[in-house]
């Protein structure tokens, strides 16, 4: 095996750095991990990253949310006095009991530190006009984006509260060239753009930093945003309120995206066993945030599904961890659909690179040892035959999966429209409800 990169080496000497500033920090002023270290007969000295995650014990959502149910509001993954914190956040609770998360100001300053080096290598500059479609809500979303914007000095353009159609009216009223949302919402404000007769063809609008879901990866959405949104670049990244902004798009290899390991220790495992995968295999993403210091989490289990690249050097020039295709999906949301791994984001891209659909949910339903899966699509507008779009995109599902999905149509404005992630997942249990 050849020696690491220098660059490569380089990244893990300052993560040990980092983590070495962290454990001293944390320990043993954070409860939450003094008990957990305690409890797992941890040493609170860790000298490397491979001591590190041979002895420290995974973190858990589901623990998280229990610690916050025993002590309200906040638990007790606190590692200052409560008076020390100055902002406050909370998950979007689609996957269970929502999150709190405090952080202090120094917390909340390596967020967006985070976030400045996912706007520069986007290319955002002083120059840009950044609209950020965003409800502004105790999410933490694109309130860490909006202050990073603010530093780099580009003008910055708060959409909370707008209707959509007030939205458009602002993009274009204001000359936004940067529009942040996500892929599901960037597709919505071009509906209500046809349907409210507002031209996108002038549209001031270059670049579309997407997150919250799988979509700016995935390349036939990033094809229907750049063809719907005329001379736009789509640019991807991803994040999680426990976490803040993890990975930013490589400018080189669209779709790939990278980890900021210069704030991060990435992990990728496998979901059943907890062992590290091999390079260019698929597992979850397991992150520890070294700067975060007044609410850490350590070797926290993400969910989210991603597959490694398999060589540390990319044709960027980077050697930070590269996510090929970005995030797959949650670990969750996976089905096995008569022996056939599903993600999300592999459905995406087979609806989108079909055409003609404007929205769609996916309904998993589980009977006896046996998963199935269909589908709801609600046809654009411009469809002309919506029984030939059905078998079109059923043998679209027969081609890319082998797999036979059912799908059917229903009205235009049927199914449900979503600014923040998308809820396009329906499971039901036949067997309880018998």
């Amino acid at each position: 095996m050849p020696p690491p990169f220098p660059r490569r080496l380089a990244i893990t000497q300052s993560q040990a750095d980092q983590l070495r500033r962290l454990m001293s920090a944390i320990l043993p002023e954070n409860p939450f991990y003094a008990r957990k270290f305690d409890a797992a007969g941890v040493s609170r000295r860790i000298s490397t990253l491979h001591q590190f995650t041979l002895d420290v014990p995974f973190t858990t959502k589901q623990e998280l949310v229990e610690d916050q149910l025993a002590t309200p509001p906040y638990g007790t993954d606190l590692t200052y006095p409560l008076d020390r914190y100055t902002r406050c956040h909370q998950t979007s609770g689609t996957q269970g009991v929502p999150l709190r998360w405090l952080d202090t100001a120094e917390s909340w300053d390596w967020v967006v530190r985070n976030w400045e080096q996912v706007h520069r290598t986007a290319g955002v500059t002083a120059a840009d006009r950044v609209f950020f479609a965003f409800s502004f809500g105790p999410f933490l979303g694109f309130w860490g984006a909006f202050e990073a914007a603010a530093r780099l000095g580009s003008l910055c353009l708060p959409g909370g509260g707008f209707s959509s159609t007030a939205r458009l009216r602002a993009i274009l009223d204001h000359g936004a060239t940067v529009l942040c949302c996500t892929p599901t919402y960037a597709l919505r404000l071009v509906e209500v753009a046809v349907e409210e007769k507002i031209s996108l063809e002038a549209s001031p609008v270059k670049l579309i930093i997407t997150a919250g879901e799988p979509g700016g990866c995935i390349p036939a959405t990033r094809a229907r945003l750049a063809h719907l949104w005329p001379g736009a670049r789509v640019y991807d990244h991803h994040g999680m309120t426990e976490v803040g902004a993890v990975t930013y798009e490589c400018p080189v290899r669209p779709g790939v995206l990278h980890v900021m390991e210069n704030a991060y220790f990435a992990e990728v495992i496998d979901p059943a066993t907890g062992k590290a995968v091999e390079p260019g295999q698929t597992g979850e993403l397991v992150l520890t945030t070294l700067g975060r210091l007044g609410s850490p989490v350590l070797r926290y289990r993400t969910g989210d599904l991603v597959k490694t690249a398999a060589d540390d050097y990319c044709e960027c020039g980077r050697h930070e961890l590269a996510l090929e295709g970005g995030i797959l999906g949650r670990a969750d949301d996976m089905v096995v659909v008569r022996g056939v791994k599903v993600y999300p984001s592999a459905v995406e891209e087979i609806i989108r690179a079909t055409g003609g659909v404007a929205e769609y949910q996916v309904h998993v339903s589980q009977a006896q040892a046996l998963t199935e899966l269909s589908l709801t699509i609600e046809p654009a507008p411009e469809c002309a035959d919506v029984n030939a779009l059905v078998h079109q995109v059923e043998r679209a599902f027969d081609s890319a999966l082998i797999l036979r999905v059912p799908v059917k149509a229903v009205a235009p404005g049927a199914l449900p429209r979503f600014e923040m992630k998308a809820k396009r997942w329906v499971k039901q249990d036949l067997t309880a409800a018998r």
